[in-house]
């Protein structure tokens, strides 16, 4: 950490070049400090990543910030406050501490954290950044997390743990197994410090993956910002072995959508089935994620296009979670046909469909945007169709 960063006139070059060309920046010395041109724009790179991911962290003075790997792989401000409130209680280690955003919105939640960062000089930024935030209740070490349980009798309330998904040799992993620390070879030392313990995975993990693998899991949360899935959230409880509970959250800036269900329910659900109705609805990727297709058709009361088609249709306009269209038309798949509508710009979706949408728009001719939605699908009678829509808003 090159504290020289921190003096007036590079924090001034530093804002004043958030929006300067990097290359050009480069180039060229910056004659009013000795400090490395290529640190200050590694600080200009990573506060511009900052700005809507962490907002808290951009908008205070004297914040000093990792390369941009690491603000790639922290938690955003909207995914670590969800998080945090899911929990609480005197004590919680952030085993795989970080830039420090999860253990920033802990404390607000904790009377103690220990935060745990293997690198030293993250660790030390993390702890000038604390005192620039304010931030009093979290005590910051430079050690490998699981090196300091090892040596440690103390237990915590809650032990939170976030695997570097980094691989040496892979590159980017998703894998309990390959990530690091290797949460399964561990697991029992963590469940000897805590009886409580929440794991953060990559989206891209599976749900049956992870629960043969993990023991206790008692809940598992899919948290998705504006549709797009960002991370699973586990809670284990030691020794727990009852039914899991599914929480899918889909963040927006006007509102959070929710969907909850027991594993057991998805399992024993009932679907109605039908062909388009007055609307369509698409359901948020958090929901998409969690796999309880049956369920929303049951507890929605909606009717699903098709057993492997994960649209569906109603009568009447619903609050859903997810996308809601207005359905205009519905038509067996042909290019004649839909000419006859007069449709030649829209937006494309594809789904349960032997074509692709690059297959389906040279096919049909349709030009991309416009205030149509083709949704090009299979339902139950007509089988393949083209589904006319526009946006509910």
């Amino acid at each position: 950490m090159n504290k020289a960063i921190l003096n007036t006139a590079n924090q001034e070059f530093i804002n004043s070049n958030l929006n300067s060309d990097i290359t050009a920046l480069l180039l060229k010395k910056n004659i009013n400090s000795p400090v490395d041109i290529k640190l200050l724009v590694e600080q200009i790179e990573a506060k511009k990543r900052c700005k809507k991911k962490l907002p808290t962290w951009f908008n205070t003075k004297q914040i000093y910030y990792p390369n941009k790997l690491n603000i790639e792989q922290t938690s955003s401000e909207q995914t670590a406050d969800y998080k945090s409130k899911l929990i609480k209680g005197n004590s919680i280690l952030d085993l795989t501490g970080g830039f420090g955003v999860d253990s920033s919105q802990f404390a607000n939640h904790f009377s103690n954290v220990t935060h745990c960062e293997i690198n030293k000089e993250l660790s030390e930024i993390v702890k000038h950044n604390f005192k620039q935030l304010k931030i009093n209740n979290v005590d910051c070490l430079a050690a490998d997390g699981i090196e300091y349980l090892k040596k440690i009798k103390k237990k915590y309330d809650w032990i939170y743990i976030d695997p570097s998904r980094r691989h040496i040799s892979k590159g980017k992993v998703f894998f309990l197994s390959d990530c690091s620390p290797n949460l399964l070879n561990h697991l029992d030392l963590l469940f000897m410090h805590s009886n409580n313990i929440m794991v953060k995975t990559s989206p891209l993990l599976d749900l049956s993956v992870g629960i043969n693998e993990l023991s206790g899991v008692k809940t598992i949360h899919i948290v998705a910002v504006n549709g797009e899935v960002k991370e699973i959230l586990w809670i284990l409880s030691k020794d727990y072995k009852k039914s899991i509970l599914v929480v899918t959250a889909n963040i927006k800036a006007e509102k959070a959508e929710y969907f909850k269900f027991n594993l057991k329910q998805e399992e024993e659900a009932e679907v109605s089935y039908s062909e388009p109705l007055s609307y369509l609805y698409e359901p948020n990727a958090a929901i998409l994620k969690s796999g309880a297709f049956k369920l929303v058709s049951q507890q929605l009361k909606v009717n699903k296009l098709h057993i492997n088609t994960h649209l569906y249709t109603h009568k009447k306009l619903i609050d859903f979670p997810g996308r809601s269209f207005k359905i205009e038309k519905v038509l067996p798949y042909s290019k004649k046909l839909l000419k006859k509508e007069f449709v030649y710009r829209a937006n494309i979706s594809s789904r349960n469909f032997p074509e692709s949408i690059d297959q389906i728009r040279r096919k049909l001719k349709i030009k991309d945007g416009g205030k149509y939605f083709l949704f090009i699908t299979t339902s139950v009678i007509i089988n393949k169709v083209i589904i006319i829509c526009t946006k509910v808003d």
